[in-house]
C-alpha cells in the first residue's frame, strides 16, 4: 500500500506536468508550468487523498456485492494512468479518474491551489457528452496500446533470459520499455482527454 501511495503521486506528478503540455497544445492558457516542485507535490497529494477515498468507497462497493476479484481493481485507477492494466474494466476506470483528476487540475489552478472533487464533478455531468466520448476513446486506446506493449514484453523477456549481455544492460533496456511506454500512455491520457474538454467548450456541453 506504500509502494501504490508513492507510485501514485509519482503518476500524478507526471500528470500534472504533461497536463500543462497538453492543455498548451491545445491553445488553452495555463498556469501549472509556474509551479514549484513543492507547489506540485502540494497539489498531487491532496488530489491523492480526494481521489482515494472514491477509490477505497468503489473498492468497497464492488466487494460488498460480490466483486471480491475486481475490488483491488478500484484502487489502480490512478496507477493505471501510466502503467499496464489488468483488465478492461482497470482501464475504464482509469480513463473515468483520469478525467475528474484534470478536472480537478484545472478547478485547483483558479481555487488558490485547492483541488475539489463536487467541483470536479459538476463539471463532468455538465459536460458529460464530449467527456463521455473521450473516456470511452481513451478506454480504447488503452486496450490498443495493450496489446503493442504485451506484444513488445514477450520479445523483451526472451531477450532478458536468453541474451549474453550485461545483467544491469538488460535490466536497464527493460526499464526504458516501462517507462517509455508511462509517458505514451500519460500523453495519450492528456491529449485525448484535454481535446474532449476543448470541445465540450465549443460546442457548449
Amino acid at each position: 500500500m506504500l509502494a501504490l501511495v508513492f507510485a501514485s503521486i509519482a503518476v500524478l506528478n507526471a500528470f500534472i506536468v504533461v497536463a500543462q503540455r497538453s492543455i498548451e497544445l491545445a491553445g488553452g492558457q495555463t498556469d501549472l508550468g509556474e509551479q514549484t516542485l513543492r507547489t506540485s507535490l502540494k497539489l498531487s497529494l491532496a488530489i491523492l487523498t480526494r481521489i482515494g477515498l472514491l477509490m477505497a468507497a468503489a473498492a468497497l462497493a464492488v466487494n460488498s456485492v460480490g466483486g471480491h476479484s475486481l475490488a483491488a481493481t478500484m484502487m489502480t485507477g490512478i496507477d493505471g494512468m501510466a502503467f499496464a492494466h489488468v483488465n478492461t474494466l482497470s482501464m475504464w476506470w482509469s480513463a473515468f479518474i483520469a478525467t475528474l483528476v484534470l478536472l480537478m487540475v484545472i478547478h485547483a489552478e483558479h481555487n488558490a491551489g485547492q483541488p475539489a472533487m463536487m467541483a470536479a464533478g459538476r463539471e463532468l455531468v455538465q459536460r458529460r457528452i464530449w467527456l463521455a466520448a473521450s473516456i470511452v476513446v481513451l478506454t480504447v486506446g488503452y486496450v490498443a496500446l495493450g496489446f503493442v506493449q504485451d506484444a513488445i514484453r514477450v520479445v523483451l523477456m526472451d531477450f532478458w533470459l536468453h541474451s549474453p549481455l550485461n545483467q544491469i544492460l538488460k535490466n536497464l533496456i527493460y526499464f526504458v520499455f516501462i517507462l517509455s511506454f508511462a509517458m505514451l500512455r500519460l500523453w495519450m491520457t492528456l491529449l485525448i482527454l484535454t481535446f474532449g474538454l476543448k470541445q465540450s467548450y465549443i460546442r457548449g456541453s
